[in-house]
């Protein structure tokens, strides 16, 4: 599933090719892709027509486009969901659920070039492009849904992820109630980096690769981090999405692309993640994997103690 570099990545090819303009029509062509709207996908397709899409905006993993009268369309990716910027004489993907025409071209800028998420401007054929954005899902796990927004929420936050804790990457992470929750809570620092209501964005590949960088054993007990380990988990938290975005994002395979169909490459920067005995890149120990919560998990067992019992 995509995690916050992914996301963000879709989001700002959204932001370059959607954002500003009006929507002309909606065809839903498979009905579980608008199964959390739950009047239907002709009234799906009815209520978004002729509304102007305000700015793409993201909170962790969620997507969403805001419209105008308090209305928000929430984009869940799932497993293999994808949004892509298509011109409209294009052929049809073989897994398209969703198809939204606008009534107005896009203006194809000057800085397109080495943007993630936008094609090479050299790519397209005029100033202007007539394009439509598709929603394509092979295992038909995500889908599009329209909600009110949180009631004077500024970014237009959809009310149904109003419980989702802001990202690291949010300028209004607040690090001192993040630290202040983990010892409440309990729990282990992995189970607590993937806790949505604590902190957004991170999954299983990020967690696992700022767990390596700051040295710390996924089954570490919360309640034994100081303020200053939580601080310097951060800091790995932030630097390894940060990397991530710079380069599109992990692709582990073709499913998930950015809006122009293009694969990240951070996989190939992984330290932890995926590299089960492959030599760890500080000590050369050679990395474990251990099954973890239906998932997995990635460690070096030398720079990453597993913690004492007590």
């Amino acid at each position: 599933m995509p995690e916050l570099p992914e996301v963000e990545v879709v989001r700002r090819g959204l932001e370059r090719w959607v954002s500003g303009r009006t929507i002309d029509t909606v065809e839903v062509l498979h009905p579980r892709a608008v199964r959390r709207h739950t009047a239907g996908g002709a009234d799906f397709a009815a209520q978004l027509a002729g509304h102007r899409v305000g700015e793409a905006r993201r909170r962790g993993k969620y997507l969403w486009l805001p419209l105008a009268g308090d209305l928000s369309v929430l984009a869940h990716l799932g497993m293999s969901g994808q949004l892509l910027v298509q011109p409209q004489d294009a052929p049809d993907e073989k897994h398209l659920r969703v198809r939204i025409r606008f009534t107005d071209a896009v203006h194809v800028p000057d800085d397109t070039a080495g943007v993630p998420g936008a094609a090479p401007a050299a790519d397209l054929p005029a100033d202007t492009v007539d394009t439509e954005l598709r929603f394509v899902d092979q295992r038909t796990f995500g889908g599009l849904s329209l909600h009110p927004t949180v009631p004077g929420d500024p970014d237009g936050l959809p009310d149904v992820i109003a419980h989702i804790a802001r990202d690291p990457l949010d300028a209004a992470f607040d690090d001192a109630a993040f630290h202040d929750a983990l010892r409440r809570r309990r729990t282990t620092i992995k189970r607590a980096l993937l806790d949505q209501s604590l902190i957004s964005g991170v999954g299983n590949i990020y967690a696992d690769e700022a767990l390596w960088r700051a040295r710390l054993h996924y089954d570490r007990p919360t309640a034994t981090l100081t303020r200053p380990r939580t601080t310097e988990l951060l800091g790995h938290v932030r630097d390894v999405m940060t990397a991530a975005l710079a380069v599109g994002g992990t692709s582990f395979d073709s499913l998930y692309v950015n809006v122009n169909g293009e694969s990240g490459y951070f996989e190939r920067s992984l330290d932890a993640y995926g590299r089960e005995d492959e030599p760890c890149r500080r000590c050369t120990t050679p990395i474990r994997r251990r099954p973890w919560m239906n998932r997995s998990s990635y460690y070096c067992p030398r720079c990453q103690r597993v913690p004492r019992v007590r």
